[in-house]
């Protein structure tokens, strides 16, 4: 558990409680989380219009690195916001390289799908998502939690971010699980 770290990438119209929730839970699981603001530093407006203030930038982050997840929460508009930037794509496909963990919940698996991450694996997304998973050629399973190759964590709503989303991927991080 000693030195493990996180970064999870906020961006505008993050959904608030899958942002926040994980953040949470990992850092009382001793586990150092950054939250990088994808546009920078100032504070970011979430989906339900709570703002919260990001550690640091995505950029400066980066030059922080390696992390051992990087995370990233869900919301219509977040989730659209990091299909959309390069500096995620980097990010992702940097980690996926290296085979370390990514968690992704809710809308959030369709910025996987974006950046090329997932193809051909079992990705769990929320439902309205499906249709966007499936035609990108990922297929999106009826499970509440897909742990891929134990490399990528996903799960499908906000309701699961305090339960089964944070259980696994503290369990992955941690062992035995300090949560």
């Amino acid at each position: 558990m000693a030195g493990k770290r996180a970064l999870l990438i906020l961006a505008k119209g993050a959904e608030e409680m899958e942002t926040v929730i994980p953040t949470d839970v990992l850092r009382r699981a001793g586990i150092t989380v950054i939250v990088a603001g994808l546009t920078g530093k100032d504070p970011v407006q979430c989906s339900r219009d709570v703002v919260i203030c990001p550690d640091t930038s995505l950029e400066e982050a980066r030059t922080k690195g390696p992390y051992d997840v990087v995370v990233l929460p869900g919301g219509n508009l977040g989730a659209q916001n990091l299909s959309e930037s390069p500096a995620v794509k980097e990010v992702l496909q940097e980690q996926d390289a290296k085979k370390g963990l990514i968690a992704a919940i809710c809308a959030g698996p369709t910025a996987l799908l974006a950046h090329g991450i997932g193809y051909g694996r079992s990705v769990t997304t929320h439902p309205l998502a499906k249709d966007k998973m499936m035609n990108g050629g990922s297929v999106r399973n009826n499970r509440w939690i897909s742990l891929l190759d134990m490399s990528m964590v996903t799960d499908n709503k906000p309701s699961t971010a305090y339960s089964s989303f944070r259980f696994f991927l503290s369990s992955l991080l941690c062992n035995p699980p300090n949560v």
